[in-house]
């Protein structure tokens, strides 16, 4: 039995992981904590640390989506003797250069965040991120988040020194959906080519929130993945 720690994308909180907590807390101790500012954790007023955060829940395995996966790549670089194992499922990666389409994305989010229209911010990420028959799922999770994120001026956060990718040498395994854009694509293709010990693996049917588009095949992964 091994402890997985699932850490969620921006676009909501924990509950995006509830079908991968279904299917793998029979077999193992899953812990998915809602990040700081996030579904019942709210925004910190401190400088604060997602990094030190997610560790003081090691030593596990690590499973991250989006930013979540961030998150998990830079805990793992910065404890890689607390995390067994790695797995970074249409993750982000810091300091990346975004193409024009991503980065018309975030600017236009942030302004309708910065003007308060939570509501629009809202709705599009929706639009950008999340498959239309998921939306009504996401969507309050996602008005949740920025609804803590805009209760007060955001605290500084903290992040430890970058360290090569190269340096990880846990077995990591690799996840993009088939449907994500293309910065994702390119990102897991640069952490695979990167990672010692990574495998990749694209999902068809599955855009940026695999968990949620195609739960059973990332289930299967992820169970397939703590048992080697």
């Amino acid at each position: 039995m091994a402890r997985v720690l699932l850490l969620h994308s921006a676009l909501g909180d924990s509950r995006l992981w509830r079908r991968q907590i279904a299917a793998l807390e029979r077999e193992h101790h899953v812990l998915a904590p809602d990040l700081p500012g996030f579904g019942e954790n709210p925004l910190p007023t401190e400088p604060f640390s997602y990094v030190e955060f997610a560790a003081e829940l090691l030593p596990a395995v690590l499973v991250g989506n989006s930013f979540g996966g961030a998150i998990a790549l830079r805990t793992a670089l910065a404890h890689p003797d607390q995390v067994e194992r790695l797995a970074l499922v249409g993750s982000g990666l810091p300091a990346w250069d975004w193409t024009q389409e991503m980065r018309a994305h975030f600017d236009a989010e942030g302004k309708a965040f910065d003007a308060g229209d939570l509501d629009r911010a809202t709705e599009l990420n929706m639009e950008f991120w999340v498959k239309p028959e998921h939306r009504d799922e996401v969507r309050p999770q996602q008005q949740r988040a920025l609804e803590l994120q805009s209760a007060h001026e955001e605290p500084e956060l903290l992040w430890p020194e970058a360290t090569p990718l190269s340096t990880l040498t846990m077995p990591t395994l690799v996840v993009v959906g088939e449907d994500d854009h293309a910065d994702f694509h390119a990102i897991a293709e640069h952490l695979a080519g990167e990672i010692q010990e990574a495998e990749l693996v694209v999902v068809p049917g599955a855009g940026h929130l695999v968990g949620v588009d195609q739960p059973e095949e990332l289930n299967a992964l992820l169970l397939e993945f703590l048992s080697e």
